[in-house]
């Protein structure tokens, strides 16, 4: 097990080398409470270095085996660290991001910030970070904890979720971030706006997330937008294949 100390937090971070010549870099940024580098690591991570890429991935603050501060979740806190891993990385080239969730929300944060250092977004369940977004995201943090609570007890017969919900109860419970991530200062319209790089969205049919894609298609017109039938926010998680048919052969396209 990998760690860093970025920002004053101790991370955890992997690395999963290319296979073959390399062309290129990927970071996977996954999405928040119950979330982690997991996630990721079991469903593209592999596929993506067998396509030749560098795949770099990370728990964010106060997730999986990272350290958990009691303060430091704004939006701008999540930024800091990727630019801050990046340069630990030693990455000199543009790099395509994947983001879970609020995992994608950092990545067009981190674009609209540096939109030279970014060679594409792939966003799954996911929106730039605008107030439609970030109100979606207030709400759900509030009824997070109580939610968590119930599911704990209903999984007790299974340690490993049970595990996740005691994780994702204690980020709550013992740090700002119900306060501080609603509360974030959100980057310029114009800036998200600049963003010129290739995205590709993808949306569970069954995810209210899809409501916000005519938003971020006319913020974004370059933008490509899937919807995958029968899947909620999880698709990630339940839905891995369907997610790598679209998200390989776009990769591949030289303009996607």
């Amino acid at each position: 097990m990998s760690h860093v100390v970025v920002n004053g937090v101790r991370m955890h971070v992997q690395e999963v080398p290319p296979v073959g010549e390399r062309r290129g870099t990927a970071v996977l940024i996954h999405g928040m409470t119950s979330d982690s580098m997991a996630s990721w690591f079991l469903t593209l991570a592999h596929p993506l270095a067998a396509e030749g890429l560098r795949v770099l991935l990370y728990d964010l603050r106060g997730h999986g085996h990272s350290d958990r501060p009691p303060t430091g979740y704004a939006l701008d806190d999540f930024v800091d660290d990727l630019e801050g891993l990046l340069e630990h990385w030693d990455v000199d080239e543009p790099v395509h991001l994947f983001g879970n969730s609020f995992g994608g929300t950092i990545a067009f944060a981190y674009a609209a910030r540096h939109p030279d250092r970014v060679a594409g977004i792939v966003a799954v369940e996911s929106a730039p970070p605008t107030e439609a977004w970030f109100g979606r995201m207030a709400r759900r943090l509030a009824s997070a904890a109580e939610t968590l609570a119930d599911a704990e007890a209903v999984a007790h017969s299974r340690p490993l979720l049970a595990r996740r919900y005691r994780e994702a109860s204690a980020l709550l419970s013992g740090t700002t971030v119900g306060q501080e991530l609603p509360n974030s200062a959100l980057p310029d319209p114009a800036r998200l706006a600049a963003i010129d790089c290739p995205v590709l969205c993808l949306y569970g049919a069954e995810s209210a997330v899809k409501e916000l894609a005519p938003h971020t298609q006319r913020l974004l017109p370059q933008s490509g937008h899937v919807v995958i039938d029968g899947q909620k926010h999880t698709l990630l998680i339940k839905a891995p294949d369907q997610v790598r048919a679209h998200v390989l052969p776009w990769l591949a396209t030289p303009v996607h």
